[in-house]
C-alpha cells in the first residue's frame, strides 16, 4: 500500500521518543504537516530534526496533555496555521516513573497522575480537534493504549492498566458519537516493545531467563519495534480504513 498524507495536518502527542517519534517521522516522510508535542524539550527537538532531515514538515511545541488550556491553545495554533486538523494521534502516556506496588500503598496523587496523562489527555485533545473535524466532515483519531488495557499489565501498576482500559472505552464511545461526521476513532494496543527508557529498564530487570520467558509468550518469538506500531497508525489514518471505527488493534506479536 502506498499511503500518502499530502495536504493533511497530523498532531502527534508524546512525540519526544519511542512510538511518538516514530509516528511523527512516518507522517512527515509521507507528506503530512506534522505538529508534535511533548514535555521533553531536547528530545522533541531531535524529533523535529529527524523529520526535517527526511524532507518532511514538522513543528514542535512543549505541551502538557494534562492541562486543558495548554491542549486547546496548541490545537488553536495548528488551526490558525494549517486551517484544519485531519489526523490526531493520542500517544502520550506511560507510568511516570512508577513501579508496581501493593494496592494498599498507592496514594491518590500516584493514581491520579497516571490517569491524567494516559486517559484525560486523550479526551482533551479529542475534544479540541472535534469542531474542526466536524466542520470538514472528516477526521481520524487514533489512540495508543496498551495490552495492559485489555488484560493484565506486566508493570503491576494498577492505575496504568485501568487508565489504558478507560482509554479503550473512550475510543469506542467517541467512535459512535463522531461517526455521523465521518470521523473515525480507533485504538492500537501495543504489546511489549523496547521503545523508551522505561520499557528498556523493565526488560533488563527480568534478567536473561525472564527475557526468554517473555519472548516465548509471543507466537512470533521476537519483540516488536516502534515501526510495527507505526504501521498500524498509518493504516488507521489512511483511506484504506474508511469504514473502520471503534476498533482495537492488538499489535503484540501474537501474545499467548
Amino acid at each position: 500500500m502506498n499511503i500518502r498524507f499530502e495536504g493533511k495536518s497530523a498532531i502527534v502527542t508524546g512525540a519526544a521518543h519511542g512510538f511518538g517519534r516514530a509516528i511523527a517521522l512516518a507522517f512527515a516522510e509521507r507528506g503530512a504537516s506534522v505538529w508534535a508535542c511533548d514535555v521533553l524539550g531536547d528530545e522533541l527537538q531531535e524529533t523535529r530534526q529527524l523529520c526535517q532531515d527526511a524532507g518532511g514538515a514538522c513543528q514542535v511545541r512543549l505541551v502538557d496533555v494534562r492541562i486543558r488550556d495548554a491542549v486547546f491553545a496548541f490545537v488553536e495554533e495548528v488551526l490558525a496555521t494549517d486551517g484544519a486538523v485531519q489526523i490526531l494521534v493520542n500517544n502520550a502516556g506511560g507510568v511516570l516513573g512508577q513501579v508496581g506496588r501493593p494496592l494498599e500503598e498507592i496514594s491518590q496523587p500516584d493514581w491520579d497522575s497516571i490517569f491524567e496523562v494516559n486517559s484525560r489527555g486523550a479526551f482533551y485533545f479529542s475534544q479540541a480537534v472535534a469542531p474542526s473535524m466536524k466542520q470538514q466532515r472528516c477526521g481520524r483519531i487514533i489512540n495508543i493504549s496498551s495490552g495492559a488495557g485489555l488484560g493484565v499489565s506486566l508493570t503491576g501498576i494498577q492505575a496504568y492498566a485501568a487508565a489504558k482500559a478507560a482509554q479503550i472505552g473512550l475510543t469506542r464511545q467517541l467512535a459512535h458519537e463522531l461517526g455521523r461526521w465521518n470521523i473515525t476513532v480507533n485504538n492500537i494496543a501495543p504489546g511489549f516493545v523496547l521503545s523508551n527508557p522505561n520499557s528498556i529498564k523493565q526488560f533488563e530487570s527480568y534478567g536473561e531467563e525472564g527475557q526468554r520467558a517473555l519472548v516465548d509468550r509471543f507466537a512470533l518469538k521476537r519483540l516488536g519495534s516502534p515501526k510495527d506500531i507505526t504501521n498500524g497508525v498509518l493504516f488507521f489514518a489512511s483511506d484504506y480504513a474508511n469504514w473502520i471505527t471503534g476498533q482495537v488493534l492488538s499489535i503484540d506479536g501474537g501474545k499467548l
